[in-house]
């Protein structure tokens, strides 16, 4: 079998196991199951590019997906006028000045010469400006966070079309990632891990906390789409007329419209980003990449600045997640900065990437959708095979009761088997590099 014919065989296994659970349990759970594995799939070819191209190991994905989302929130919700009329302004000035602050500080230490005085001056411009941020910020958010709390209580966004939020999102994952890589990739391995975990922390923790910015845990809801509502072709004749015409209600009708056109433009993004993914992995840049993850110090010694490209592919890598990020916000809807689990969801995308191939685009597109598709259907299933073991046993008995509440925990289980049994069989997953 020839590697093109063993690709498409696998991608139609999955293909098939999507229309399985459309024809046994329901359409909307299979169109479910599709979407996100399309957004997975772009996140998955995000962290591949750092990983499988250059080989840094980024464990902060989380932050750069909550940024997307962030950014979703900021372009697409409308402004908060008496929000902006409380503390809008003073917010703005203060985050101006912490911005001054830093520049100041920076400007010190390449502008005094080494020694006392500059420590010195450093910390003094770092104190005063800090003091004088907070008694700035303080009160604004206090303001803002106070207008109607229940339903704002932050400064809202732009009111711009919600698909303007998806390459904002990207250009703000971008830019953290810039920043933070001009420090951390000095780390390597596990050090640069640890860094990115501990940054990821801290821009989720900076989402649940800054009300003003993103009502915390109090969610952002009602984030507008770039589809039809259901209600709306629910109570268009010409919808309702065409929905009788398929033989479907129009409550299933709409809903089925609506993640069908999520589907459609969420593949169109992921082509755009699979194909540019693919002319740059074949590209001398791409191959200069390579050269680099397989041994740095060759690299070097033909005169490659490796510090210079890992910023590049880890900033071009955060950005894809950043994208997918404010793809996954528009498609629930809202902002939930409490469902960011670094670990768990970060452990779920290396997942995806190890299984379908480290280094292969396209296998980071297969390990999307079929590590996603087990994620979602393991429960049900595992509760399902539950049923059937415990049919003989007694009602009551602590060995079925036992099996029963197990089949919770069918998910995590099921992702490390399957990670054990692909660097078992197919150490370098199931489309490898080539």
């Amino acid at each position: 079998m020839t590697d093109t014919l063993k690709n498409i065989l696998l991608f139609g296994i999955v293909a098939v196991l999507i229309c399985i659970a459309g024809v046994t349990q329901s359409w909307n759970t299979a169109l479910l199951i599709l979407n996100m594995g399309l957004i997975s799939a772009i996140m998955s070819i995000g962290v591949n590019m750092q990983w499988g191209y250059a080989g840094l190991f980024n464990v902060g994905i989380m932050g750069f997906v909550a940024l997307g989302g962030l950014a979703s929130v900021l372009v697409s919700m409308p402004p908060v006028p008496d929000a902006w009329a409380a503390g809008g302004l003073g917010i703005i000035a203060a985050l101006l000045l912490g911005a001054a602050t830093i520049a100041g500080a920076a400007f010190a230490m390449k502008r005094l010469p080494k020694g006392r005085v500059r420590a010195l001056g450093i910390l003094a411009i770092l104190i005063v400006g800090f003091f004088v941020y907070r008694a700035v910020l303080d009160p604004s958010v206090d303001a803002v966070e106070a207008v109607n709390p229940a339903l704002y209580g932050y400064l809202g966004g732009l009111n711009l079309p919600v698909l303007v939020a998806w390459p904002v999102g990207g250009l703000l994952a971008a830019g953290a990632a810039w920043l933070i890589g001009k420090t951390a990739l000095g780390l390597r391995s596990d050090y640069l891990a640890i860094a990115t975990l501990g940054i990821a922390e801290i821009i989720i923790a900076v989402l649940k906390n800054e009300d003003w910015l993103s009502r915390g845990v109090k969610n952002v809801v009602g984030i507008p789409r770039p589809t039809a509502y259901e209600i709306d072709l629910q109570n268009d004749p010409a919808f309702v007329e065409r929905a009788a015409s398929w033989g479907l209600s129009p409550v299933d009708a709409s809903t089925l419209y609506v993640k069908v056109a999520y589907a459609l433009l969420f593949t169109i993004v992921l082509v755009i980003i699979l194909w540019g993914a693919q002319m740059a992995l074949n590209s001398p840049w791409g191959r200069m990449m390579r050269a680099i993850r397989d041994n740095e110090t060759a690299a070097e010694a033909m005169g490659k600045d490796v510090t210079r490209r890992h910023l590049q592919i880890f900033v071009i890598g955060s950005a894809i997640c950043g994208l997918a990020g404010a793809m996954l916000t528009t498609l629930d809807g809202q902002l939930t900065p409490g469902t960011y689990q670094p670990l768990r969801f970060t452990f779920l995308i290396w997942v995806m990437v190890i299984v379908g191939g480290s280094g292969n685009n396209f296998g980071a597109v297969l390990g999307g959708f079929l590590v996603w598709f087990l994620w979602v259907e393991v429960e049900p299933v595992g509760r399902w095979l539950m049923d059937v073991v415990t049919a003989g046993m007694a009602d009551g008995s602590w060995l079925k009761d036992h099996l029963l509440g197990s089949a919770a925990h069918m998910r995590l289980f099921t992702m490390g088997l399957v990670l054990l049994l692909v660097l078992r069989f197919s150490p370098r997953g199931l489309i490898p590099e080539k």
